[in-house]
């Protein structure tokens, strides 16, 4: 154990770091994960610290530092516990997030130096209060590289998802939801999985262009561009291509930020031109703009959202890619009776738990709880229930989520065909 204690003297590693990457991207790091341990989004905190005139290498290790940090706190917080006299909750708030910092570099990222993760780190630690400490967070780090080839430490009387859930980082009840539905082995993968550093996934606007030029714009920019053949308009780019706005084609219209898995579900609605159809939940709007690249411009979409600012980026977008045939419109798709008997099909992309996107969504993992999952849960029957009467008989109505949670998923579905299957003529598959 290393005592917290100023007596601690251990002489920093002396090795600097090999490029231009330096100590102020660990502290835009360090400030992101601030605001975001005082309830600030992710995205949103990152967003904030970029705005400032950083190089790209920096830009892309801030990225990964502050993701990642975030995605491992409680397994860090582990090694923390194993080797600090004092938990890591009992640390001090900023001396409790530079130690993660420190220790994710160490024990997840391969590029970065060791000798360079410990004294990056207790630079850090004298820049922000704890110039006392020093030595302590000196120690504790040169330890732990020490350690590096050993299993994250649990406690004796651990259960099978808790050790899951220290070692890869995520809280017991989502393990135990997981565990619900696959093996101990599977649970364990998926858990891998999502703390992988996700790609960028875009759909092509064929509209504007074809697959084939957007594909052709990014290799002749010297970007590795990846086709996937079970989604065919999708194009996947390794993570750090820098800047979304400056990739060749963005201006022009060409191509969307959209997760490959959610673009199936467009394909699943099957929209045809010159149909009426409703997004109930359309913010921010990917679905909602390849629904109208299917029906070719030709018809009617109404984008529902019940919060103005949400809708913004859809009528952004909507007008980059060219789009004429949405209209958006704030209303709550759970109460709101506008649309009774009026589309031809009804996408429902309800607001969930977003389990099943855990990789793209860093915080998410922190900010969920089964209690908000109830209100959830609650929140998409009552979407589902109403919006159903505003399809027309024989119309098409498609429920989607991005969770992996049987409550959000099958269980709500079974629970709406028992209400309301037995008022309409339905069939499902």
């Amino acid at each position: 154990m290393i005592p917290n204690v100023l007596s601690v003297v251990c002489p920093p590693v002396s090795q600097s770091l090999p490029q231009a990457v330096t100590e102020s991207a660990r502290q835009v790091a360090f400030q992101a994960l601030r605001q975001i341990s005082k309830g600030a989004f992710a995205d949103v905190a990152l967003d904030r610290v970029l705005h400032q005139d950083i190089p790209p290498i920096d830009r892309r290790l801030i990225t990964e530092l502050t993701y990642g940090t975030l995605r491992r706190q409680r397994s860090l917080d582990a090694r923390i516990d194993a080797l600090a006299s004092k938990p890591a909750h009992q640390q001090p708030a900023d001396l409790r997030l530079i130690l993660q910092l420190g220790l994710y570099q160490i024990h997840h990222l391969d590029q970065i130096p060791d000798s360079a993760a410990v004294n990056t780190t207790v630079e850090l630690a004298k820049q922000n209060g704890f110039p006392g400490l020093s030595g302590f967070v000196n120690g504790l780090l040169r330890q732990s590289v020490r350690q590096k080839d050993e299993e994250i430490p649990v406690p004796q009387n651990a259960s099978e998802s808790q050790i899951i859930g220290i070692r890869h980082s995520f809280p017991d009840w989502i393990v135990e939801v997981w565990r619900s539905q696959f093996s101990l082995e599977d649970t364990a993968l998926l858990c891998q999985w999502m703390n992988k550093t996700p790609s960028i996934d875009l759909r092509v606007n064929l509209s504007k262009t074809t697959f084939e030029s957007a594909l052709n714009a990014f290799t002749n920019a010297g970007i590795e561009a990846q086709t996937l053949p079970h989604v065919p308009a999708a194009i996947r780019l390794p993570h750090g291509v820098g800047s979304i706005q400056r990739l060749p084609g963005f201006i022009e219209g060409h191509w969307i930020v959209q997760d490959s898995s959610a673009q199936l579900v467009s394909y699943l609605l099957d929209p045809q031109p010159g149909e009426t159809i409703i997004d109930a939940c359309a913010a921010p709007g990917g679905k909602t703009l390849h629904i109208a690249e299917l029906m070719q411009n030709q018809g009617t979409i109404h984008a529902l959202d019940r919060t103005a600012s949400r809708l913004k980026k859809l009528t952004q977008n909507r007008d980059r890619l060219g789009f004429t045939n949405i209209q958006p419109h704030t209303l709550d798709s759970a109460t709101d009776a506008t649309f009774v008997n009026q589309c031809d099909r009804l996408l429902i992309d309800a607001p969930c738990s977003g389990l099943g996107t855990l990789n793209r969504h860093a915080d998410a993992r922190w900010r969920q709880s089964p209690e908000s999952v109830t209100e959830l849960v609650a929140l998409q029957q009552a979407i589902l229930h109403n919006s159903a009467q505003w399809v027309k008989p024989g119309g098409v109505m498609v429920y989607a989520t991005c969770t992996l949670h049987p409550e959000e998923n099958e269980r709500q579905i079974e629970r709406f065909w028992r209400i309301m299957g037995n008022g309409r003529s339905m069939t499902g598959s």
